[in-house]
């Protein structure tokens, strides 16, 4: 489950930002935010395609406002934005998307089109923002101790 989490990380381009807590306060378009009390919610747009995009994503797995709003309810996190809340969050997104069961058999190809609509960064989505090739994320996912069926 690790290797998965940290290959989404890597696709999501936070884990990679040096100066990051390991992606954990990473704003959309790379930029950081301090304090893990509470989403940023900010607001920002980028050019992506020649497409004007505007998101809240933020943090290791890229969780838009709304979306935290709603698990910090739906499952009564406490403690805010922290690292392990959004680790938390991004385990109920998988395990709604049913691929739980798929990354511990080692099944990630279909663990990765089950989640590919939570993530702009799979494969396997219409969100015109440059998903990875399934080839590269298969790759990742071995360097990062990943076993696969």
């Amino acid at each position: 489950m690790l290797a998965f989490l940290n290959m989404l990380a890597w696709s999501e381009g936070t884990s990679t930002i040096k100066a990051s807590d390991d992606g954990y306060n990473v704003l959309y378009g790379g930029g950081l935010f301090t304090g893990y009390g509470d989403h940023p919610r900010k607001k920002l747009t980028f050019a992506i395609n020649g497409k004007l995009v505007t998101s809240t994503a933020a943090g290791r797995y890229q969780l838009l406002e709304r979306y935290w709003d709603a698990y910090r309810v739906s499952l009564r996190l406490a403690g805010g934005f922290t690292p392990e809340n959004q680790d938390r969050i991004a385990l109920q997104q998988i395990r709604e998307r049913r691929a739980l069961d798929d990354i511990k058999a080692g099944r990630i190809e279909q663990a990765i089109a089950k989640c590919s609509n939570i993530w702009a960064s799979l494969p396997g989505n219409n969100y015109g923002q440059n998903p990875h090739r399934l080839d590269k994320l298969l790759t990742q996912w071995k360097k990062l101790g990943g076993i696969a069926a």
